[in-house]
């Protein structure tokens, strides 16, 4: 892809960048980020290396997808999707710089795999018939917080009469009386909450009036009539904002507990008075994730994120509060939103925070000071054994991961913290019109920060902060940059917008991989190979997925205590392609499996292998699953391979993927 005018040249990238695999790939894509709070920094930089991990490359005909667990699950879409944390997947992704990745996401749930028939049955939502409504998903908030970003108007317009369909989806779930959609907790991604408890069925039950499903339709219908206004459509723009004014006002109505100061569940069935459930549960602050309340009393309700017997805890917030009786019930076994600290909801109400500080007037119950305390807590509870870490959800109290299944829950792909870190803690508040706010969150005492680059209506974005303009002698105070110029800048900390100009057009590859089989279909290409340790798997290799070192997931061949002085892999493409670009990921877990010193990139031409000629490679990889580049003339062949040597004893080479990019099939 490319993009935007020069930016800077602040930070040192290679001290930043240390330690991730494919740093190559990082430097062309991520903001860079440098702050005075080195736990949150770590974090920031390990959420977009298993940001990356989860980009699964389904094919040539729907390209990339983000997954939730790296290994696939049974309730899982075709190519192992899971669309309860899709709003979080494109949110997040926003700020990659290449927005191939983040437009094959939207489009995989909206217009390909995502729109697939699914049973309607208990194990995957017996309500639904598509994997897009699997679970709840706030589909047109999340482009369009993308496209605030990207600034690529004909995308997201492209895509309004899928977000149209996909918002009506729900029709099924609405109540005309209520004027509310109904949803059932384990649905919202949520199970055994304090409404499923009290409906007697613990994972199934307490299906009810919620606000999540409503904050979401709320904030899609806010995000598609903005759309269309983008393309001059004013009916549905009309009719987008009445359903949204509705929904604010039943939400009010029937949703809002005056006595307790919260949004709570309303049981659907058995529940002739209509009361609320009595336990305040985290979801309670989903509306201000969408800026969907307009009594501003109502902030009231985040006093209880600072009270020890509300939500505040050392690795929280908590999912319900202390005072319930339901507060860690049988908590010890997974997967409970009666307590433990699940990022899914801690990132949601980071974003509430973030909007009311950022958007709402001033009130004494949530301050700045206490966002960043949220923030850094969120970046401690991403720790194991000293090391970053995310699984599914963290003891409240205790320094330890709960739901943390070996083999299933490494780097769970389930929340947002780029986007906090971003949006919230620096201010970058994207606009759609030609300009961009900054208005930091950032604590008072902080003599610097810096984020370097942000990929930004086709633009580069600087944004630092030095108190005495000693630390990057480029002058005091907050300093806004624009390709490379200064264009803003003010003494103290606070908002600053700047014009930006036009959306300056991406180029977005339209390149496939031919040799990805992720679904092992035979008709496909197969992956061969001269030997296999027993622990590994050639089509793994072509599988769309590379897993970092240091998991138990594993997604690699390797030619490990093999008894040949050397090995190959290859893929069998079943008939002639026209050919002149691989990419090879070499896996190395510095022990037995080590890069090779050198390789062979040869291709059958019927009755031999043979080198491919005129091979263009980039440097040897010096770390673990770096993509290394090789171009050549054009070849017709059906087969190709890569041949290495072992260095002995029993040490191999390995590779995480093999990759054919072509312009079409």
């Amino acid at each position: 892809m490319s993009s935007s005018a020069g930016g800077t040249t602040i930070l040192d990238r290679d001290l930043l960048l240390k330690g991730l695999e494919d740093q190559p790939w990082f430097e062309k894509n991520i903001p860079l980020l440098e702050i005075p709070d080195k736990h949150i920094q770590e974090v920031y930089y390990y959420r977009w290396q298993t940001y990356k991990e989860h980009l699964v490359y389904t094919g040539a005909k729907y390209g990339y997808m983000a997954s939730e667990f790296l290994n696939r699950v049974s309730y899982g879409a075709p190519y192992g999707g899971i669309v309860a944390a899709a709003g979080h997947h494109i949110t997040e992704g926003r700020w990659i710089r290449d927005t191939r990745y983040g437009q094959d996401i939207a489009k995989y749930w909206l217009a390909g795999p995502g729109q697939f028939p699914k049973p309607m049955r208990d194990d995957v939502n017996k309500d639904t018939s598509d994997w897009a409504h699997e679970y709840s998903f706030w589909a047109a908030t999340a482009l369009w917080k993308q496209y605030l970003v990207t600034g690529d108007k004909d995308f997201i317009v492209g895509q309004l009469a899928n977000l149209v369909k996909q918002y009506r989806g729900w029709d099924t779930h609405y109540s005309s009386s209520l004027g509310l959609y109904w949803q059932v907790p384990v649905w919202d991604a949520t199970e055994y909450t304090a409404a499923s408890y009290e409906s007697g069925d613990p994972y199934h039950g307490g299906v009810g009036f919620r606000p999540t499903i409503n904050s979401y339709q709320y904030g899609d219908a806010i995000a598609i009539a903005k759309i269309a206004a983008l393309c001059g459509d004013s009916e549905l723009e009309h009719e987008y904002r009445s359903r949204a004014e509705s929904l604010r006002t039943a939400l009010q109505k029937h949703l809002w507990d005056s006595e307790s100061n919260f949004y709570k569940h309303r049981a659907r069935d058995d529940n002739p008075s209509g009361s609320l459930l009595g336990t305040r549960e985290i979801m309670g602050y989903l509306p201000w994730m969408f800026s969907m309340p307009c009594d501003d009393s109502q902030l009231a309700a985040f006093s209880q994120l600072t009270d020890p017997q509300g939500f505040l805890s050392n690795f929280g917030p908590t999912t319900a509060e202390r005072r319930s009786k339901w507060f860690m019930y049988e908590a010890e076994n997974c997967c409970r939103w009666d307590g433990p600290s699940w990022p899914f909801a801690t990132s949601q109400t980071l974003t509430a925070v973030e909007n009311v500080l950022h958007d709402y007037p001033a009130q004494n119950y949530i301050a700045p000071e206490d966002y960043y305390e949220m923030l850094h807590r969120y970046a401690r509870t991403q720790y194991r054994n000293g090391e970053p870490y995310v699984a599914e959800a963290h003891h409240p109290d205790g320094d330890r991961w709960m739901y943390d299944g070996y083999n299933h829950s490494e780097d769970y792909n389930h929340s947002t913290f780029v986007d906090n870190v971003l949006a919230g803690l620096v201010g970058l508040r994207a606009q759609s019109g030609e300009s961009i706010v900054v208005n930091p969150l950032t604590p008072s005492n902080w003599d610097y920060f810096a984020v370097e680059n942000i990929a930004y209506h086709g633009h580069s974005i600087t944004v630092l902060w030095d108190r005495t303009g000693s630390v990057y002698d480029r002058g005091e105070g907050l300093r806004v940059y624009l390709d490379g110029q200064l264009v803003g800048s003010r003494r103290t900390i606070g908002l600053i917008k700047v014009e930006v100009g036009p959306s300056l057009p991406t180029h977005v590859s339209s390149q496939i991989n031919i040799a990805s089989n992720g679904q092992r279909d035979p008709q496909l290409p197969i992956a061969f190979a001269s030997y296999t340790c027993p622990a590994d798997d050639p089509m793994r290799a072509i599988n769309g997925m590379i897993f970092r070192r240091g998991i138990p997931q594993n997604s690699r061949w390797t030619s490990y205590n093999s008894p040949n002085p050397k090995d190959h892999l290859g893929v069998d493409l079943h008939k002639d392609k026209a050919i002149d670009n691989v990419r090879l990921s070499f896996y190395d877990d510095a022990g037995g499996v080590r890069i090779p010193n050198t390789y062979d990139l040869q291709y059958w031409v019927g009755d031999a292998w043979v080198p491919i000629p005129g091979q263009v490679r980039s440097p040897m990889p010096t770390s673990s699953n770096t993509e290394t580049k090789i171009a050549f003339p054009s070849i017709l062949t059906s087969r190709l391979r890569v041949e290495a040597p072992n260095a002995g004893s029993g040490v191999g080479w390995g590779l995480s993927e093999f990759e054919i990019w072509t312009s079409s099939e």
